[in-house]
């Protein structure tokens, strides 16, 4: 039996969720930067970065690829891991939605994994790395929808702002 995960939508700080898993839309660095990743790492606390910087000094000395996942302790998050996949830079010359829907199967892989029920994820690649909101959506969505997932249960998209809110309630129906 597929077993398929509830989709939920919140509109908050994907910080504050107690969950299993919060994914990080991280970039290969893996040692924080801007947007969602620094705020996971600053609200994780040094636990999250130390870790990262193990897997860059062990299998990751290139850093995480697009598309990727790997998981560390959550720090000092309500949740137990914190799932960090690097989405890809949007270009409107080269059709990069593989990587996007990549790095969205590669996370539910991993905290399936784990053992998570529960996994928040951010729109991941709408930020800084300029993924229209609309298009990210719907491969977001798709992409879970499609996914096998047991034993996770639920995901939840947590959408900062009540435009992006609005962007994935539309491409959940």
């Amino acid at each position: 039996m597929t077993t398929r995960p509830e989709i939920v939508l919140v509109h908050g700080d994907i910080t504050a969720q107690d969950t299993d898993v919060i994914v990080n839309a991280a970039n290969s660095s893996l040692l924080g930067g801007g947007g969602v990743d620094g705020a996971i790492h600053r609200r994780g606390g040094p636990a999250i970065l130390a870790e990262c910087r193990r897997l860059r000094a062990g299998h990751l000395g290139r850093g995480l690829p697009t598309g990727r996942a790997v998981a560390t302790t959550a720090g000092d998050l309500a949740a137990r891991w914190v799932v960090h996949t690097v989405g890809p830079v949007h270009s409107r010359e080269e059709d990069r939605s593989d990587l996007l829907a990549s790095g969205y199967r590669e996370s539910l892989r991993l905290a399936a994994e784990l053992g998570a029920e529960t996994v928040a994820f951010p729109a991941i690649s709408t930020g800084v790395y300029g993924w229209p909101m609309d298009d990210g959506a719907r491969i977001a969505i798709r992409t879970v929808r499609e996914a096998a997932t047991a034993p996770v249960r639920e995901v939840r998209f947590v959408l900062f702002d009540r435009a992006a809110y609005e962007t994935f309630a539309a491409a959940l129906g």
